[in-house]
């Protein structure tokens, strides 16, 4: 049984640790209005640049002359999977779960015979990756300064992803991260970026209905002019938005695990005094019982 003295200790130290919970927990708190927020307000511009470009995908005819990042290389044989992670921890299973999912997708590539190569945003992702995957890592970029995501540094990550594509003989690009959905929930997403999927037939196709003839796509003031800025546009879009997801996200998962963690803590306070009380109450009854039987025999 442990002394008096160790379960004070032990008691003190758990109650150190239930004051750093707290602390992150309000921490975590505090910021994840406003990341819910920027990453809520990012959610539009994302999605209609994704359905604008998807639309251009479905209409254009692949030619010599077609932008890569529209049409593609021709082929599906290298896959470069974007692994977008925190630099944090203490934020439970959030890391781990946007890795499993990069990990279930290189999976499935690798068992159709396709090379999978990987591209790391963020610290808390590269040790697994380079544990299964030990020589598929291409790049990782450091986020580690970063204190919020800006625009500015997808534009940075989306320049080297673009390069890559263009010139390391890369043909498909994938974006993993944390789709945020609420504090509690935080859905592991695998997108494809690079080429631009063709936006999906509208219901009424699906369903068999004749479908009105396309229409014409008129470029103003020119074409190769306009998809040489919107296409890596897009990418830098997409990055940001995964940027912002993964914030909201992160906060999100981390108050959850603190605030689990400080129950948790104060569970095992109550437990840990229980037993101290029992101990002292023992050791002041034998003290009673040697007092009292020297006692009797005087």
């Amino acid at each position: 049984m442990a002394s008096l003295k160790a379960l004070k200790i032990r008691i003190g130290s758990v109650k150190s640790t239930q004051k750093i919970t707290k602390a992150l927990n309000m921490v975590a708190a505090s910021k994840l209005r406003r990341a819910q927020q920027n990453a809520t307000a990012a959610r539009p511009y994302s999605e209609r640049m994704t359905s604008v470009v998807g639309s251009l995908a479905a209409k254009i005819t692949p030619g010599p002359q077609t932008p890569k990042l529209l049409a593609g290389t021709g082929k599906h044989d290298t896959h470069l999977i974007i692994v977008a992670t925190s630099d944090r921890g203490l934020a439970g299973a959030f890391n781990s779960n946007i890795v499993r999912a990069a990990r279930r997708k290189a999976d499935d590539l690798i068992a159709n015979g396709k090379t999978v190569l990987f591209y790391i945003v963020g610290r808390k992702g590269r040790p697994v990756i380079q544990r299964l995957y030990p020589r598929s890592i291409i790049a990782q970029f450091d986020t580690s300064e970063m204190k919020n995501p800006t625009y500015a540094v997808a534009q940075e990550i989306a320049k080297d992803i673009v390069d890559r594509y263009i010139t390391d003989g890369v043909d498909v690009v994938h974006l993993a991260y944390a789709n945020f959905r609420s504090t509690l929930m935080q859905e592991p997403t695998v997108d494809q970026i690079i080429p631009v999927p063709p936006r999906a037939e509208e219901p009424e196709q699906a369903a068999g209905h004749k479908a009105a003839a396309p229409a014409a796509v008129e470029y103003e003031p020119d074409e190769e002019e306009i998809l040489a800025d919107l296409l890596p546009r897009n990418v830098a879009v997409q990055i940001y938005r995964a940027l912002l997801e993964n914030q909201a996200g992160f906060y999100g998962s981390q108050m959850t695990a603190m605030d689990n963690a400080t129950r948790n803590a104060g569970d095992m306070i109550n437990r840990l005094t229980i037993q101290y009380n029992r101990t002292r109450q023992a050791a002041i009854t034998t003290e009673l019982v040697e007092i009292i039987s020297g006692a009797e025999a005087l």
